[in-house]
């Protein structure tokens, strides 16, 4: 059917860099929305940045100067490159899409998620 599969993630020091990767894969007719969310450990899962097929985005507040979310849709791929990296930013992070998809006769539209992508920031 449809999987969306995150990538990128990893241990970073403070300051640093990392640009997670979301690919979706299937009978994909359309990637639509899309957004990153983030869960800490003990914390509920909250979004980071979202982006519309148009290009629209919209950030959380604490991400707002320091990440970049982009699309390149030939290749249904939506990116989150986060700098200025902090401690607080650690949690697992979560890519969500809606994506319209072929099934048969049908052209349905439905809410995916990946199964989320480790980051770590520490020294």
């Amino acid at each position: 059917q449809v999987q969306l599969v995150e990538s990128g993630g990893g241990l970073v020091q403070p300051g640093g860099s990392l640009r997670l990767s979301c690919a979706a894969s299937g009978s994909i007719v359309r990637l639509n929305t899309v957004g990153w969310y983030r869960q800490a450990t003990g914390k509920e899962r909250e979004l980071v940045a979202a982006i519309t097929t148009g290009g629209s985005t919209n950030y959380a507040a604490s991400a707002k100067g320091r990440f970049t979310i982009s699309r390149e849709n030939a290749k249904n791929t939506v990116y989150l490159q986060m700098n200025s990296l902090k401690p607080e930013d650690t949690a697992v992070y979560y890519c969500n899409a809606d994506v319209t998809f072929s099934r048969g006769y049908s052209v349905p539209t439905r809410n995916f998620w990946g199964q989320g992508t480790q980051v770590t920031v520490s020294s």
